[in-house]
């Protein structure tokens, strides 16, 4: 089997070369791995990081350039379309995801008989002593639980956490679509078409290392948040 990492990367200088290495020491045993790296109009200094990073030994990595920025959806959609891998992943450019949980989606694809699997950090309470004690992060919290709640109710599988990167999914299954979103609405788009066209989403727990916005977080709460519940709405009528 063949694995395509996508990483979408916007404006990520402080940390784009140590995901990159993290990304790099990934073993899978026996899967072959691409990485796909989209670089979405960076004014920073992340593409030239990425371009000294990758003067060295990294033959299964590329770094493609979006001519400006268009956001993270249209970033990730572009990498999906020259992915040549059997099995698609997504991987933020910050360090909030581990790329080790990878291997536990991939275990998920045989335990559990699933094609399509989500890694989940909302299935506990809040972190009332950590991150989420702050407001702004309570609000993210809050509000991924309800966009996840609206996605279960019209789309009628339980899920946890529709909002997050890490989404594994056959390429076959997204090649064929029309994927639409160009930000951060692309997390609702491709999960309604998902279940539309009848792949359960088989969730597994993973943790994350949440930053602040001082530190370069981008989503914003209530407008990416709505944005998320218009597509969750039209997208269970239209394709």
């Amino acid at each position: 089997m063949k694995l395509s990492i996508i990483i979408p990367v916007y404006n990520e200088e402080k940390t784009i070369v140590e995901m990159l290495k993290r990304v790099e020491k990934l073993v899978l045993s026996g899967i072959e791995k691409e990485v796909i790296i989209v670089n979405d109009g960076s004014t920073d200094a992340s593409k030239d990081k990425i371009k000294k990073y990758l003067k060295e030994s990294h033959a299964h990595m590329k770094l493609y350039d979006m001519d400006a920025n268009q956001g993270k959806g249209a970033a990730v959609v572009y990498g999906i379309q020259i992915t040549t891998g059997d099995y698609i992943v997504i991987q933020d450019a910050d360090l909030e995801y581990n790329p080790e949980d990878i291997k536990k989606m991939l275990a998920a694809l045989n335990e559990k008989n699933a094609a399509v699997v989500y890694g989940t950090r909302l299935r506990r309470l809040p972190h009332f002593t950590n991150e989420e004690k702050r407001v702004r992060f309570l609000a993210h919290y809050l509000g991924n639980k309800f966009l996840s709640l609206v996605t279960s109710t019209l789309y009628g599988e339980w899920i946890t956490d529709m909002e997050t990167c890490y989404k594994l999914f056959p390429s076959s299954v997204v090649k064929e679509m029309t994927l639409n979103a160009r930000g951060f609405e692309f997390e609702p788009e491709i999960t309604a078409k998902i279940l539309k066209r009848g792949h359960k989403i088989h969730e597994v727990p993973i943790t994350t290392t949440p930053r602040g916005y001082e530190e370069g977080k981008k989503l914003n709460t209530v407008r990416d948040g709505l944005k998320a519940l218009w597509a969750l709405g039209k997208y269970r009528f239209v394709d």
